[in-house]
């Protein structure tokens, strides 16, 4: 779908996210509400990810599932 790829290509080429968010699973369903999930390094990128998907797929289209990972 062409809101998955865009969210990708967003986040792929944000340059302030690490590659374990640039990662995380995006999945658009037919109705376009977009879930987020995997793993991601602080919540700073959470909400990262969170506001680029958000502004491709529209305000209250996409749940924010992704995990922040302590690190270790």
């Amino acid at each position: 779908m062409k809101i998955t790829q865009d969210i990708r290509l967003a986040v792929t080429g944000d340059d302030s996210l690490t590659a374990l968010a640039k990662n995380v699973k995006i999945i658009t369903t037919s109705g376009g509400m977009v879930t987020l999930r995997g793993p991601v390094k602080s919540t700073e990128e959470k909400a990262r990810i969170a506001q680029l998907a958000e502004g491709i797929a529209g305000k209250g289209k996409v749940a924010n599932e992704l995990e922040v990972k302590a690190a270790k």
